[in-house]
């Protein structure tokens, strides 16, 4: 959930302040990137050195920096819109009622106020402060904002007393915001399909037929499937691609009854399936066992067909939403509108060879999405991981509507 996430750790002035550097390792090891802003007394109790080691990134406390006869500052707009979520702990009664009532006079507070983010806060204090009618009213006004609290923990507390204040343990905090965003995915609990990259076609131990396909394409729309709370089955053709995601299995796969076999293997359980691999039509009628020398004349290799992975998975198709994508280079609308018809399709990706930027071999991809009530929708030229968001939004506004 964490993964590739840019995430703003606020620490303000508590003995809990300790663990925070339990909470960014943590925090790094799933994957983020963290920033740190804490106020001047949290540095009492942690050092900002040690938090910067840790993050990877200098540590800020004040608006101003002066070093070696230079002034710079610390921008807390760049910062708010820097992060993906922001996360307040220890929050202090002190801090969460500047929070609730805006009072803005350390750059935490500034930064919080910039957020455009969700934030979280893990409100950290003793038994008699946390129970107090100001704390809960401020706990009440930050959460009316719509900002998430992760609830305090009972125990030992730092005055000696047992009771609720004791700041969540950095695990707990960590699986607290895990759970809360998976429950917004909109793709969480769905199984997904996704095919990719070219299919090698065996001539001899050393030649293929293939195409210039990279895989790129499928594997950005797996892993934005994954970020969006999918499990994932990958089945790739040969490409020089990886992905360590750990709700994307990838299955690997050369030829076309290869990735034939692997797709009808997890078909059923499927929720939606994208065919965005480029499988060879035709493969070799016969493989030759040793390398075929070069001879006077020319050759001739015959040919069968292959499987047709899309119409097989449309003909099989119960509850399944299915996509297919289409590259054409002539009459691209009508030959697109013709497959998905054909292949028994809920939607198709529309790809013209004509568009510059589009097709294989680039980071670039200019689609058009079909639905299968030929609703259509044409997008502007866009990087990959782009367009994987594009076709998303259009397929999760239909299995969702």
């Amino acid at each position: 959930m964490l993964r590739g996430k840019h995430i703003l750790l606020g620490i303000s002035g508590g003995i809990a302040a300790y663990k925070t550097t339990f909470l960014v390792r943590l925090l790094i090891k799933a994957g983020a990137q963290v920033k740190i802003v804490m106020t001047q007394s949290a540095s009492s109790f942690v050092s900002p050195l040690t938090l910067a080691t840790l993050s990877k990134n200098p540590v800020m406390m004040d608006f101003v920096n002066e070093e070696d006869g230079s002034i710079s500052w610390n921008n807390h707009v760049e910062l708010g819109l820097w992060a993906d979520l922001m996360l307040v702990a220890p929050a202090t009664a002190n801090t969460m009622s500047k929070m609730a009532h805006g009072t803005c006079d350390n750059l935490l507070l500034a930064t919080y106020l910039s957020a455009k983010c969700p934030v979280y806060f893990a409100p950290a204090m003793d038994l008699d402060m946390y129970k107090h009618p100001s704390t809960k009213a401020s706990i009440d006004k930050l959460e009316s904002f719509g900002n998430v609290m992760i609830p305090a923990e009972s125990g030992e507390l730092a005055s000696g007393l047992h009771g609720e204040g004791r700041m969540a343990e950095p695990e707990n905090i960590i699986g607290f915001i895990e759970d809360h965003i998976a429950k917004a995915l909109p793709l969480r609990g769905k199984k997904v399909l996704i095919t990719a990259g070219p299919t090698h076609e065996a001539i001899d131990p050393v030649r293929f037929l293939g195409n210039r396909s990279t895989g790129a394409m499928g594997f950005e729309l797996a892993k934005k499937a994954s970020s969006l709370g999918a499990k994932v089955y990958l089945v790739s053709g040969p490409t020089h691609l990886s992905v360590d995601y750990p709700n994307i299995e990838l299955v690997r796969v050369t030829s076309a009854q290869e990735m034939y076999g692997a797709c009808h293997a997890v078909y059923a359980d499927v929720d939606v399936a994208i065919c965005a691999a480029a499988v060879a039509d035709y493969r070799p009628k016969s493989v030759a066992t040793e390398k075929i020398k070069k001879k006077e004349g020319d050759m001739h290799i015959e040919l069968v067909r292959n499987p047709d992975i899309l119409l097989s998975l449309g003909e099989a198709k119960k509850q399944q939403f299915l996509v297919g994508f289409a590259l054409e280079t002539e009459n691209e609308m009508e030959n697109a509108k013709g497959k998905l018809e054909r292949k028994h399709l809920d939607g198709i990706v529309l790809n013209s060879l004509k568009d510059e930027g589009a097709g294989f071999g680039g980071g670039t991809n200019k689609i058009t999405f079909i639905d299968k009530n030929l609703a259509v929708k044409t997008f502007a030229l866009k990087t990959k991981p782009e367009v994987a968001s594009d076709i998303w939004d259009e397929i999760i506004s239909r299995i969702h509507a």
